[in-house]
């Protein structure tokens, strides 16, 4: 009987499953979504059974036609949301796009604690400790009751097997864990000692390093997921670091990691520790067990084109498949114009709209569009369109830069997502970037990393790099323009750079 891994995704709207062989090919998938809640503005939330509930059904939706005896390693991964159980709250994860502790995230900076040289400096509103310290100040008697803090790739993994192991991923990149452990003097400083005085039992006392075994599948949770009690189940990982595990394969040096989704991520590993100003890490056995990483990122980049189609006037006429008819009309508009990308000669976007998570690491950053006329036509939302996936590239090209300038030598980006499904959203990147793009031959990236874990979860790899080596492949790959095209969006960049700089200038001027 052919041997299978299980990787299952829980993105920020829906649980996915995928079956992988152990040449990397996918073999069945499903997916099945739960409910997100906005009660206010910044508050993203959601319910952990709700979740746990979706990613039953697209596990037992993937199995139709396999049998659960031959899944023989199981490997889960997650957004970073933060989830409070037993607190009483009537949605219990805080999902990581949430934005309300951007005070405690100030506060929490303005102390220039050692520990915040592992999240470049600045920490963000998206990471835990912030989170856990808004809990702390605005529902005190929910952070009182309850009986752990999980990240929601340790949650799923707890769920699965009863056991409280926490991942070397997220507590590392999320929770400011370091080599060392966990700072005792960093959590006082911040206001969150009770933590310390309970001996940090509630966010995890048993941290295991990626693909090491969290323990097996219970009775309940095989019932649940429709799989055989006892199979092995990996300790968990963050959604974007799978997606690295699945691109990266054997050779990870001098490759950028991006995973484009409702926001993107931008994965680098190397041999020493590099700190880069405004990227997150170094994390050292975050994501490739032994290796640092280093973290850049973009809060919105999907959910950012989602945003402009659908508060344009023309948006609702595009029917299912929106970006497909606005690439089309870009393509044909190009008709019209030396390249392609000088359609946006004069129409520029700031793509800050839900802040800025690297490299300037200011979540109070808003978005900026300069070139706007009086057209509202289904041309006007192409062009508009197509400056914004320019100006996601040209953020792309912004963290690249940072990375190289600290010494990290960016020369190919192997990409994932939704994002990535766009053939206009990856050629700006090349073109933009100056990199060479490769894509994956399996495009479900993510799934594939989770799956990953479960083989060493197994044992049927010694390590996450010889599953790496085993599963990844290359797919397609797109070189980067020269000439005109290079010359233009060099001045692009100069206008990408000067918006932020614009942007701080109001400020000033409305003080």
């Amino acid at each position: 009987m052919t041997r299978f891994y299980l990787g299952v995704d829980v993105g920020t709207h829906s649980a996915r499953a995928g079956v992988f062989d152990e040449t990397g090919k996918m073999h069945a998938s499903a997916a099945s979504a739960f409910e997100v809640a906005r009660p206010a503005p910044d508050f993203v939330e959601c319910s952990s059974e709700d979740v746990w509930r979706a990613c039953g059904e697209a596990v037992r939706a993937a199995l139709r036609g396999i049998a659960k005896e031959a899944i023989v390693g199981i490997g889960f991964d997650a957004t970073c949301s933060l989830v409070v159980l037993d607190g009483d709250l009537p949605r219990d994860v805080i999902v990581w796009m949430d934005h309300r502790a951007i005070d405690q995230a100030r506060r929490i900076n303005a102390l220039g604690h050692d520990v915040l040289r592992y999240v470049g400096g600045v920490i963000s509103p998206e990471m835990q400790t912030p989170k856990l310290l808004w809990l702390a100040e605005n529902a005190p008697a929910a952070f009182a009751r309850a009986r752990r803090f999980f990240d929601l790739p340790d949650f799923l993994s707890w769920r699965a097997t009863g056991s409280e192991a926490r991942s070397s991923c997220t507590t590392v990149c999320k929770w400011t864990r370091t080599r060392d452990g966990w700072s005792e003097s960093y959590f006082r400083a911040v206001g969150l000692g009770a933590l310390v005085d309970e001996g940090f039992a509630r966010i995890g006392t048993d941290v295991r390093g990626v693909g090491e075994r969290a323990g097996t599948l219970t009775e309940s949770a095989a019932r649940e997921l429709g799989l055989a009690a006892g199979t092995p189940v990996a300790v968990s990982i963050i959604d974007a670091h799978a997606g690295g595990l699945g691109l990266l394969g054997g050779n990870p040096f001098g490759r950028l990691a991006l995973i484009g989704g409702t926001s993107s991520c931008h994965m680098a590993v190397s041999r020493e520790p590099v700190f880069v100003p405004g990227v997150w890490g170094p994390y050292f056995s975050a994501m490739v067990p032994g290796l640092w990483l280093t973290e850049g990122g973009q809060s919105a980049t999907g959910a950012l084109l989602d945003h402009v189609i659908a508060s344009h006037a023309r948006g609702a006429e595009l029917g299912p498949h929106p970006q497909a008819v606005l690439e089309a009309r870009i393509d044909a508009l190009a008709a019209r114009a030396p390249f392609r990308a000088a359609l946006a000669r004069d129409l520029h976007v700031l793509p800050d709209h839900h802040g800025n998570r690297s490299p300037r690491a200011d979540p109070t950053l808003r978005g900026m569009i300069s070139g706007l006329s009086l057209e509202s036509d289904l041309d006007a939302l192409a062009l508009l369109y197509l400056a914004t996936v320019q100006a996601i590239a040209h953020g792309t090209r912004h963290i690249v830069d940072a990375m190289r300038a600290a010494g990290l030598p960016i020369e190919t980006i192997v990409a994932c997502g939704g994002d990535t499904k766009s053939a206009l959203f990856v050629r700006e990147h090349a073109d933009v970037t100056g990199c060479r793009v490769v894509l994956p031959k399996e495009p479900e990236a993510v799934l594939l990393g989770a799956a990953i874990l479960g083989r060493v979860a197994c044992g049927d790899s010694p390590s996450v790099e010889h599953a790496m080596g085993a599963m990844d492949h290359e797919g397609a790959s797109i070189e980067p323009a020269g000439g005109e095209i290079a010359a233009f969006h060099e001045k692009k960049h100069r206008v990408f750079l000067r918006m932020w700089e614009d942007q701080i200038a109001y400020r000033t001027l409305m003080k």
